[in-house]
C-alpha cells in the first residue's frame, strides 16, 4: 500500500543529509560543550557554528540565538521571561485569537499572575487589522506577540508593517515563526523583530530542539536556573546532535523547494475546489507554501481522514497539539467558521518530499470518499 504523508505541519521527515550531519555527535564527537578538554571543545565548536548558521538565516547576530527544546519552550521563555522582567510597571500583552496553544495557554496563565491580555480579532482569512493593533497599544503594553505563519490555515501576517507599528510605539514585538521559518521571508532587522521563536522538526530537522532569537539588550528572566548555559537564559547541557541537525536543516533549505511546494499546494487547492460544496479556509495569497485547509461542509473531517488513512494517505483535522481535544478549532472559530464547517475541516500539509504523483492520487480518491460520506451523512440529509 502507498504511504503518502500529508501531515507535515505536525512534523516532518528528517532529511538524510541532516541525519548524516548528526551521527558523529552521538558516538565520535559526543562531548559536553562546557568541558574544557578536546572532545568538549569539538562539541563547543559545533555549537558555535550552528548558532552562527541559524542567526545568518534570519539576519541576526550569533549572540542573539538561544537554543531551546522547541517552539513551545521558546514561546514560554519569550512571554513569561518578558512579563516577569516588566511587571508591575508594564503588564499588557497584545496577541491574536489564532495563536498556537503555547502562546494562548501562556497568556491565560499570565493573566492569573496579573497580566492584562488583548486578543485581537481577525478577518475571514485570518489577518489582523493593523489599525486595531495600533489603537490597542497603551503605555502599559510591553509586548505584541503575533504568529507569522498560522499552523492551521496558513495565513502569513505582514510582519514588516506590524514591526513598524511596534517600533513607533516603542513596544517589543515577538513572533512565533515555527511554521514559516525557511518557507517565507524572515529578517529580524528588516521586519523590526525583537524576539522570534523557531524550531527544527517542521523543516526536516530532529525533534526536541528549537531556538529563540532575542535582540541584543532585551532583558529576560530565565525559566530554568542551573549552570548558566546559553548565556544564563537556558541552563542545561546543550543537545549538540540536535542543534547540529537543526543548523543543517536550515543550511539546506532553499527557494527551489519552496516554489515546488507552492506549485503542488495550488494544484491541490484547485483540484479540491472542483469538488462541490467545499470551502477553502484561509487566504489564496499570503499563505504558507505547504498548507491547505478545507471544510467539506456536512461531513466530519475525522471520517474523511479515516478513509484516507485506509488508502495510506495521512492528513490531520487541525493542529497536532490539539488532536486529543474534541473541541472545534479555535483558529477556525476566530475567522468566523461555523461549528459544522469547522468539524468538517481537513488540513493537508505537504513537504519538499511530496511528489506530483502523490497529489494526483489524492485528488483522484478524494471525490469518491466525499461522495460516499455525503450519501450516509445525517447532516447532509438534514441540511440538504
Amino acid at each position: 500500500m502507498k504511504k503518502i504523508y500529508f501531515d507535515n505541519a505536525s512534523t516532518t521527515k528528517v532529511d538524510g543529509r541532516v541525519l548524516e550531519a548528526m551521527l558523529p555527535y552521538f558516538d565520535e564527537k559526543y562531548g559536553n560543550a562546557s568541558s574544557q578538554h578536546l572532545i568538549g571543545e569539538e562539541a563547543n565548536f559545533a555549537l558555535g557554528k550552528s548558532r552562527k548558521q541559524i542567526a545568518k538565516a534570519i539576519g541576526a547576530n550569533r549572540e542573539e540565538i538561544f537554543f531551546t527544546s522547541g517552539g513551545t519552550e521558546s514561546n514560554n521563555l519569550a512571554l513569561k521571561g518578558l512579563f516577569f522582567s516588566n511587571y508591575p510597571e508594564k503588564d499588557h500583552i497584545i496577541t491574536t485569537k489564532i495563536e498556537h496553544d503555547s502562546i494562548l495557554n501562556v497568556c491565560k496563565w499570565l493573566e492569573k499572575k496579573g497580566a492584562k491580555v488583548t486578543y485581537l480579532d481577525l478577518d475571514k482569512e485570518g489577518f489582523i487589522n493593523l489599525q486595531e493593533l495600533e489603537k490597542t497599544i497603551t503605555d502599559k503594553t510591553f509586548l505584541v506577540s503575533i504568529i507569522h505563519g498560522n499552523n492551521e490555515i496558513g495565513t502569513i501576517q505582514n510582519l514588516e508593517e506590524i514591526g513598524k507599528i511596534c517600533k513607533e510605539k516603542k513596544v517589543l514585538f515577538h513572533t512565533d515563526s515555527c511554521q514559516s521559518f525557511t518557507k517565507t521571508f524572515l529578517d529580524v532587522k528588516k521586519q523590526n523583530l525583537d524576539l522570534v521563536s523557531l524550531n527544527s522538526h517542521k523543516i526536516h530537522g530532529p525533534k526536541g530542539v528549537g531556538a529563540l532569537y532575542i535582540k541584543q539588550g532585551i532583558k529576560i528572566i530565565p525559566l530554568a536556573h542551573g549552570g548558566g548555559h546559553e548565556s544564563g537564559l537556558r541552563s542545561g547541557t546543550e543537545n549538540i546532535s540536535g542543534i547540529v541537525g537543526f543548523a543543517k536543516a536550515v543550511d539546506i533549505a532553499n527557494n527551489k523547494d519552496v516554489k515546488n511546494m507552492e506549485k503542488l499546494r495550488d494544484k491541490l487547492i484547485e483540484g479540491l475546489l472542483e469538488v462541490s460544496n467545499i470551502t477553502l479556509n484561509g487566504p489564496r495569497g499570503n499563505r504558507l507554501c505547504n498548507n491547505i485547509n478545507i471544510s467539506f461542509n456536512n461531513i466530519e473531517g475525522e471520517a474523511i481522514g479515516g478513509y484516507l488513512e485506509e488508502l495510506g494517505i495521512y492528513t490531520s483535522t487541525g493542529s497536532a497539539c490539539m488532536s486529543h481535544s474534541l473541541e472545534s478549532s479555535h483558529v477556525l472559530k476566530a475567522i468566523g467558521t461555523s461549528p459544522v464547517q469547522s468539524n468538517s475541516s481537513l488540513r493537508i500539509s505537504i513537504s519538499k518530499f511530496t511528489t506530483e504523483e502523490e497529489v494526483d492520487y489524492f485528488l483522484k480518491e478524494i471525490p469518491r470518499i466525499v461522495e460516499k460520506l455525503r450519501k450516509i451523512s445525517p447532516l447532509v440529509n438534514k441540511n440538504g
